[in-house]
């Protein structure tokens, strides 16, 4: 089953030129990432895995408009990476926040956050305090 390409582009130089191995694909449930010049390797990570994600603008990269969004997923091959030096990483970042949440209303998957219960030496959890 093919499904639609919502975006591609490829990860750029710091001063927005693309000149570079490595390429990204979005498509509506997957998000590709293609690197190497004589060793290709393309990864993959499905987007009801991806549980945060996080945009970076530096002052050359607002200057150039570019920026790089840090993904953070449950995958084991793609746990934390990075889509480099992107054009349009705010809208691009907007539209795959929206793609992650309709994906995991879709294969009914919620993420699960833990938090942590740090207890003072003094006090037993066990006992009520």
């Amino acid at each position: 089953m093919e499904t639609k390409l919502i975006w591609s582009d490829r990860r750029r130089l710091w001063c927005g030129l693309p000149w570079t191995f490595t390429s990204y694909r979005l498509t509506e449930d997957r998000l590709f990432v293609k690197s190497g010049f004589l060793n290709l390797r393309e990864d993959e990570v499905r987007l009801y895995r991806i549980k945060d994600l996080v945009l970076r603008r530096s002052i050359l990269q607002r200057m150039f408009g570019l920026g790089t969004i840090q993904i953070i997923s449950s995958d084991s091959s793609l746990s934390n990476f990075e889509l480099s030096n992107i054009k349009r990483s705010g809208e691009v970042k907007e539209q795959l926040s929206t793609l992650v949440e309709e994906e995991r209303q879709r294969k009914k998957v919620s993420s699960r956050e833990f938090i942590s219960y740090e207890s003072g030496e003094d006090e037993d959890p066990d006992n009520g305090q």
